[in-house]
């Protein structure tokens, strides 16, 4: 049986019939066209797939899309503003504190989540709040370093092209 699903995502209303197996992770990616969250374990374990789900971390490869009805729901994409890179996106982008690329989504939102609501974290408390988030390539330095930046308040926020957000319709018939 197919459920009606309706939420927001990146502050789009979104409305879409979901088999109520689906996860949010494969909705996201699949059904809206969002790329950023990646499938790295499937098991809740790297951290690669979170978003955000009214404001808290969550990971999408654990969620099922169904669970997020009424939700707001933010990925990595929804984080810039005004054509501009978030503080944490634009920090990494200047830190050079990306390699492959798979466990960078998660990291910018969480760490975007924890500095929101952790402003002025220790160098410890940093490194234990991005702790359930793995990375194979960077050993966490230039990461740390990084996000550092944020909270000293040393980060510009590098513009983008200016691009809609823009999700996939919906489908014809539904």
């Amino acid at each position: 049986m197919d459920y009606p699903l309706q939420l927001t995502v990146n502050g789009i209303p979104v409305k879409r019939i979901v088999e109520p197996q689906v996860r949010l992770l494969d909705f996201l990616r699949e059904d809206l066209g969002l790329t950023g969250a990646k499938e790295g374990c499937g098991t809740g374990d790297c951290g690669a797939c979170t978003v955000l789900i009214d404001g808290d971390p969550h990971h999408s490869c654990l969620t099922l899309a169904v669970e997020a009805e009424g939700a707001a729901v933010t990925t990595v994409e929804g984080l810039v503003s005004d054509d501009r890179l978030n503080e944490v996106q634009s920090a990494f982008v200047s830190a050079g504190a990306t390699q492959c690329g798979i466990c960078t989504p998660g990291f910018v939102v969480m760490a975007t989540a924890y500095l929101r609501d952790n402003p002025n974290p220790t160098d410890d408390e940093l490194r234990m709040g991005i702790a359930g988030n793995l990375c194979r390539c960077t050993g966490y330095e230039t990461i740390v370093t990084a996000l550092h930046s944020v909270i000293d308040g040393k980060v510009e926020r590098i513009e983008v092209a200016p691009e809609p957000l823009e999700l996939v319709p919906e489908p014809e018939g539904e």
